[in-house]
C-alpha cells in the first residue's frame, strides 16, 4: 500500500506521462508546480493564457518555457474555456485552475458544448500525508458539496474510492464521520452513516468497505476505538473520511494544513477528466502533488 507522496510520485513516474491543460497559466505558484512536475517526470503541460505574462513569469522562476506549448489568449474567460476544450478534445488528460476565479473556472468545466460534465455528482477529494499516521488519508468533501444528502454521499464515496484505487489502495476503508459513534435519531449524519454502512454490508458499494457512524478519534486511532470498545474492519483504520458537511470538512482540511507537518494534494472528480481545483493559498508543492494525483486518476481504468 502506498503510504506517502514520495511513493505517489514514484508510481506516477512508472506510468505513461499525462498532459495537464492549465487555464489562465500566468500565475507564479501554478507555473512553479508545472515546472517541477515537468522536471520530475510527472506531467507535461499546455499553458493557456497571456503568453507575454507567462513568458515573463517563467523567466523569473527559472522555467524553460520552450519546453511547453502555449496557447495565447489574454481574455480570462476565453482562456479558461479553451483550456477545458483542449481536454475535451483529447489533447490533454486533465485541466488545472490557474489565475482565474473558481466560479468562472467551473462554468467552463460544466460548459454544455466543450465541458467535462458526465451527469454524475462532482466532489472534491483531498489526500493528506501526516506524521501521525502510517497511511494516506482521503478527506471528502472540503470544497464543493455543501450539505450532501444521502444520495449525494453515495456518489461522494464512489468518487473518493476511485481516487484511492488509482493511488493503489485496493479496498479502502471508508468512515462516515459524525460527532458520535452511535446512531442518534436527533443527529441526521448518524442516520446517513448507518444507512451507508448497511448498504456496504449488502454489497451496494464496490471495491471498498463502508462502516459507521464513527467519531473522528475512533475512525483514525485503533487505540481510541479499543478504549471505547468499538470493533470492526474500519475502526481505527479508516482511509477515507466522509465528512458530514463542507464546514466540518473545510475546517479539518485547513487544520491539517496549517497546524500539522503534513503534505497534501486534491482534485475534483466525477468529471470526464480530473480537475485540479487548488486554492490560491496552496503552495506550489501542494499543486504539484495535485497534478500527480490527477495523473494517476487519468490513467486508472
Amino acid at each position: 500500500m502506498i503510504k506517502s507522496f514520495e511513493e505517489v510520485l514514484l508510481k506516477v513516474k512508472s506510468k505513461d506521462i499525462k498532459t495537464v491543460s492549465v487555464a489562465v497559466a500566468q500565475d507564479i505558484p501554478v507555473l512553479e508546480a508545472i515546472r517541477d512536475a515537468k522536471k520530475n517526470g510527472i506531467a507535461e503541460a499546455i499553458l493557456v493564457g497571456d503568453k507575454e505574462e507567462i513568458t515573463s513569469i517563467a523567466l523569473k522562476i527559472g522555467m524553460d518555457i520552450n519546453q511547453f506549448k502555449i496557447i495565447d489568449e489574454p481574455d480570462v474567460k476565453k482562456a479558461t474555456l479553451k483550456a477545458v476544450e483542449v481536454v475535451s478534445q483529447g489533447k490533454a488528460d486533465m485541466v488545472m485552475k490557474g489565475l482565474v476565479d473558481t466560479a468562472t473556472f467551473l462554468r467552463s468545466v460544466l460548459n454544455k458544448e466543450v465541458g467535462l460534465r458526465t451527469g454524475k455528482l462532482m466532489s472534491h477529494v483531498a489526500v493528506f500525508e501526516t506524521e501521525a499516521f502510517n497511511r494516506l488519508l482521503f478527506l471528502t468533501d472540503a470544497a464543493f458539496n455543501m450539505y450532501p444528502t444521502l444520495k449525494d454521499k453515495i456518489q461522494i464515496i464512489n468518487n473518493a474510492v476511485k481516487v484511492a484505487h488509482a493511488v493503489g489502495i485496493e479496498e479502502p476503508k471508508v468512515a462516515p464521520i459524525c460527532a458520535v459513534e452511535v446512531v442518534n435519531e436527533n443527529m441526521p449524519a448518524t442516520l446517513d452513516a448507518a444507512m451507508l454502512s448497511k448498504m456496504s454490508d449488502r454489497g451496494q458499494f464496490k471495491g471498498c468497505i463502508v462502516d459507521g457512524p464513527y467519531a473522528l478519534d475512533n475512525a483514525l486511532s485503533e487505540e481510541a476505538a479499543k478504549h471505547k470498545n468499538i470493533k470492526g474492519t474500519v475502526a481505527g483504520k479508516a482511509d477515507v473520511l466522509l465528512l458530514p458537511n463542507i464546514e466540518t470538512a473545510n475546517v479539518m482540511y485547513k487544520t491539517l494544513t496549517y497546524t500539522t507537518n503534513s503534505k497534501n494534494g486534491g482534485i475534483l472528480v466525477g468529471t470526464a477528466a480530473p480537475v485540479i481545483l487548488t486554492s490560491r493559498a496552496d503552495s506550489h508543492e501542494t499543486k504539484m502533488y495535485s497534478i500527480a494525483l490527477a495523473s494517476l486518476v487519468a490513467g486508472h481504468k
